[in-house]
């Protein structure tokens, strides 16, 4: 545990010391949601801010693991890392852990933005609710920002990122209500990772009891994603490393 806290510590003071890193990723989803959201202002303005929240985190997940990863194996720095006695699930553990502190801080861009523009309002169990909630939903995400890191070319990785990150948070409803989505990005939604995490922002910032149904998509995916890292990680460490 020790290793995994002093790794996520070190990681996150180099992101921190970063603007062209933390500036996009604190400004691009407010700046979104300004745009889109902001100025329609209606019914569900609340849900709208949560899943717009979800957004900013999903950012974190697919830009400092996918495309973060993908430049560091180029580097000297990570070919010393993979000679140290790590399990690679540390490392994998500790790389989460240093994105939540930015995940967080993007989303709480997006709720500042949403209440200086809009009717929006939850009661105050209601937002450490959304910041729990905006915590575990990201898992799933951060995993497959790491099996992205570890499967795609240095070069390409952002534009990978970009589109996973687009597509999947326009198709799972976290830009608009699903019930707005045309009929055929509809029919696919309900089967998206996205889509789950949007239906438990909304829940938390409608109100709604809590269901389990879309928990369980959620778990799934961060089982199945964690194992493609892992999966992921091991390739590329015969690949590089043999």
């Amino acid at each position: 545990m020790n290793v995994v806290l002093a790794h996520a510590r070190a990681q996150t003071l180099e992101l921190a010391r970063y603007p062209a890193y933390v500036v996009p990723t604190l400004l691009f989803p407010a700046a979104f949601f300004l745009v889109f959201a902001a100025p329609a202002d209606r019914a569900g303005a609340a849900a709208e801010l949560a899943t717009f929240a979800g957004f900013a985190a999903l950012g974190v997940a697919f830009f400092q693991f996918g495309v973060g990863i993908a430049a560091d194996r180029a580097s000297p720095w990570e070919a010393y890392l993979r000679t140290l006695p790590v399990a690679p699930r540390a490392r994998l553990g500790a790389r989460t852990l240093a994105a939540v502190p930015f995940a967080l801080a993007a989303s709480a861009a997006v709720v500042a933005a949403g209440l200086a523009t809009t009717e929006a309002a939850l009661p105050a169990a209601g937002w450490l609710e959304l910041a729990l909630v905006l915590t575990l939903g990201t898992v799933p995400f951060a995993m497959l920002g790491i099996a992205l890191g570890f499967l795609a070319p240095p070069r390409a990785a952002l534009p990978i990122a970009n589109l996973f990150y687009l597509g999947l948070s326009y198709a799972g409803g976290l830009w608009q209500r699903p019930s707005r989505l045309p009929a055929a990005v509809a029919a696919v939604s309900p089967y998206l990772p996205t889509r789950a995490f949007g239906d438990v922002l909304a829940a938390v910032a409608t109100g709604q009891p809590f269901t389990p149904a879309p928990w369980a998509r959620l778990a799934a995916f961060a089982g199945g994603f964690a194992l493609l890292a892992l999966w992921a990680y091991r390739r590329d460490e015969g690949r590089s490393y043999r």
